[in-house]
């Protein structure tokens, strides 16, 4: 109740403050009014994003780290929580932290980018760029598009490894895997499904992905990532490590509990398993929300190209229970705002860390979030989080001057 009579205060505020600039307009005042509404407005969004970033160390969440970009450029930062359970030092605003999944929007981009040049087609099958990697136990390449590798709807079968204990994590935290040893393991399996028939979130498809882009340009996926996307931008923090288990300061720690009733354990230090495009590079929030605003203003891809990422298909019910209302582009996702309309970015999850970036679809609103120690031990629990990282990023996308809306 008192949350609801907040909202609806706050709602009557900003009709009394656009009705002012009204009579301002009429009476010649604008050049006075104007900017205290766009001051009033920013101060609303700060106060919003630092209370939906409290909400989440409310959860369970060690450190979060939140960052909204306006309309017109402004930069906005909210933290909550400690960077760390030792010394409980403050979260950095400017963070690194691996992005894990989120690194399939980059990938995605560089396809699309070679598709725009006429290097490869969205209709190309994987045989046609990496003859006989895709093969065995009904695994056929040839019946597989690169489209649908982007889409998720190649029905081959992910097998990763994963910790399953602390005394695990400690023993196999420096493990690599190069991206032939992924595909290798995934071509042990039946697909999950024919090609195209349904839809299941996958990584197997963007370490195919990542190949692809090194047999056509002759160069890594990384290295054209960098070279098309991170340097172009002026990405200063992201970058792909490699092999390196370590974070550039500043960082905040990330910490996992592997059962109910065992400690903490600090796994910031970690390789991790997935570094070959379907996750693997380091960015931090100010980095994510250039390149999101960069993607969806038109920047970095063609018009006829940015309308293919856009093209979205349903996904899984069971998919649906984390990202209600999601469906899924090539590379990209989009979710439906309470306020209308939809919103563009992707999430991503590793060991310790969840991290998601929306953007509106101009392009011109942004907002990225990075949660490290996420101590949950239940599904139902990591539901929460999600749901209150949600919450964020639709609070902070919503929150636009002059909006005269009901609220959830």
């Amino acid at each position: 109740m008192k949350s609801s009579l907040i909202r609806t205060q706050r709602l009557r505020g900003r009709s009394i403050r656009r009705n002012l600039t009204l009579a301002a307009i009429v009476a010649g005042t604008l050049s006075t009014s104007v900017p205290g509404a766009i001051a009033t407005q920013q101060q609303d969004d700060r106060i919003q994003l630092q209370n939906d970033a409290d909400a989440l160390t409310a959860l369970g969440v060690t450190g979060v780290q939140a960052r909204l970009v306006t309309s017109d450029g402004r930069n906005l930062t909210a933290t909550s929580g400690v960077a760390d359970l030792t010394d409980r030092r403050p979260v950095p605003q400017d963070g690194h932290f691996r992005i894990a999944s989120v690194t399939k929007a980059f990938v995605a981009t560089v396809i699309l980018q070679l598709t725009g040049d006429h290097s490869l087609s969205l209709d190309d099958s994987v045989e046609r760029w990496l003859p006989g990697v895709v093969s065995g136990n009904g695994n056929d390449g040839r019946a597989i598009t690169i489209r649908q590798l982007l889409q998720h709807t190649s029905g081959i079968h992910d097998d990763y490894p994963d910790y399953t204990s602390a005394e695990d994590f400690y023993q196999h935290r420096y493990d690599t895997y190069t991206p032939e040893q992924t595909v290798a393991r995934a071509m042990r399996h039946r697909p999950d499904f024919r090609p195209g028939k349904h839809w299941r979130y996958g990584n197997t498809g963007y370490v195919l992905l990542g190949l692809i882009i090194e047999r056509v340009t002759g160069h890594p996926w990384h290295e054209e990532v960098r070279d098309r996307i991170v340097r172009p931008l002026g990405l200063d923090h992201t970058f792909w490590p490699g092999t390196s288990p370590t974070l550039p300061q500043p960082h905040a720690e990330t910490y996992q509990r592997f059962k109910a009733d065992e400690p903490l354990v600090d796994v910031t230090e970690q390789v991790g398993s997935g570094t070959n495009g379907e996750a693997g590079l380091v960015s931090t929030t100010a980095d994510l929300n250039r390149f999101f605003r960069a993607l969806l203003s038109g920047r970095l891809l063609p018009p006829a190209q940015l309308t293919h990422m856009k093209r979205t298909i349903r996904v899984s019910k069971e998919f649906k229970q984390l990202m209600p209302g999601a469906r899924d582009g090539l590379g990209l996702f989009s979710r439906p705002l309470s306020c209308g309309g939809v919103y563009w970015g992707h999430e991503g999850g590793d060991s310790g860390w969840i991290s998601a970036a929306g953007v509106t679809a101009d392009g011109r609103r942004s907002v990225t979030v990075s949660l490290s120690g996420v101590l949950t031990d239940s599904a139902d629990d990591v539901l929460r989080v999600v749901q209150a990282e949600s919450k964020l990023i639709d609070d902070a996308l919503c929150t636009t001057p002059n909006a005269d809306r009901q609220r959830r």
